[in-house]
């Protein structure tokens, strides 16, 4: 609200001082009268025909100051646009780097998850997202682990999906899977803020359990 007072106080005060410095469109036709008023003896024809054409130049003089000042009016309106324009855009940008930081903050509020192996599909809030039979299980084991209250390590969550041994897998699979999954969901801050990578110690759903359903 300030920022919109201060342009237009700024571009009030810079139109009124245009309009005062500009010349008065009449000043030339003044002069010209003046000179017909002071100068009686002016009678021949000559005289009388320049001071015809000193009478349409001050005409058409006073016709371009006319529009020079419609001309510095619109320049100043759109210049006005413009600055308010900038400012509303300027101040959107603010807010949504805030609700960007606060949500980043927060995390992301998770209400529903809901799993669905059969058709491949997760429904997070009310957004459904069709993964791959890969992705769907990562997300799936990592939603058992979370409603287990476990944290899964890469290994750890490759040897769920596979059926085999933790020692006889590798950490970078797991990470493999959980960046594949990250890839499916598309959004990378809603899949950034949804699988949290927990340092030394591995990979997490931030989803209250009870808000986890598997079908």
């Amino acid at each position: 609200m300030f920022g919109l007072i201060g342009i237009i106080a700024i571009l009030g005060i810079a139109a009124l001082l245009l309009f005062f410095n500009l010349p008065d469109a009449n000043a030339f036709n003044a002069r010209v009268e003046r000179l017909f008023v002071e100068n009686d003896d002016l009678t021949s024809a000559a005289e009388i025909k320049l001071l015809e054409i000193l009478a349409q130049s001050g005409t058409a003089f006073s016709d371009v100051l006319a529009s020079y000042r419609v001309v510095i009016f619109v320049l100043l309106v759109f210049s006005a646009a413009l600055l308010v324009a900038a400012l509303g855009l300027l101040v959107t940008l603010v807010m949504l780097n805030r609700r960007v930081g606060e949500i980043e903050r927060a995390g992301l509020q998770v209400t529903s998850l809901i799993v669905s192996r059969a058709e491949r599909s997760v429904y997070l809030n009310d957004m459904e997202f069709k993964l791959t039979e890969a992705a769907i299980e990562t997300l799936a084991v990592l939603a058992e682990a979370r409603m287990d209250g476990d944290v899964m390590t890469g290994a750890a969550l490759e040897a769920m999906i596979q059926g085999r041994d933790e020692s006889d897998c590798e950490e970078a699979a797991g990470a493999t899977r959980v960046k594949r999954l990250r890839d499916s969901l598309g959004n990378q801050m809603v899949a950034e803020m949804l699988v949290r990578t927990i340092a030394r110690r591995g990979y997490v759903l931030s989803v209250d359990p009870a808000a986890i359903r598997m079908i």
